[in-house]
């Protein structure tokens, strides 16, 4: 006796290619370049995020940088007052992006080499949602 796939027991087509749009979620919190740690961690707690979208303020919501919880974790460990600490002066210029047709094995496989656990989603160069490892992992399994 022999399995057989759904997909041959139904007669339908092999399921479509999922992409990061499909597991994106809403458009995350953003934060100005320029705003404290403190106010940062706030929003994180607020929103239940592990990461803030650091973005252009003018307009094209454009992701320049990327806060996680990591970097604030980091920077308490350092000493650093959270009031006096400007968001720019703790993370890396340009996060690496994917474009809302990435489809999830390539992002898995990005953040994997880039060694990160969060991707900005974009459209046309505008932030539209996050992915993080978890979620990635979760649908891929």
């Amino acid at each position: 006796m022999s399995a057989t796939s759904p997909q041959e027991t139904t007669g339908t087509a092999a399921p479509a290619r999922v992409t990061v749009e499909q597991l994106m979620g809403p458009p995350t919190t953003t934060v100005e370049p320029t705003a404290h740690l403190a106010a940062a961690a706030y929003l994180m707690k607020r929103d239940g995020a592990s990461a803030l979208i650091v973005t252009t303020d003018d307009g094209s919501r454009r992701p320049v940088a990327i806060l996680t919880d990591t970097d604030i974790t980091q920077a308490v460990a350092d000493g650093r007052d959270l009031g006096d600490t400007r968001i720019n002066q703790v993370v890396t210029a340009e996060p690496l992006t994917v474009d809302v047709g990435t489809e999830l094995r390539q992002a898995a496989e990005l953040m994997l080499s880039g060694h990160v656990h969060h991707l900005p989603v974009v459209r046309d160069g505008s932030l539209v949602g996050l992915v993080d490892m978890t979620g990635v992992c979760r649908a891929l399994l």
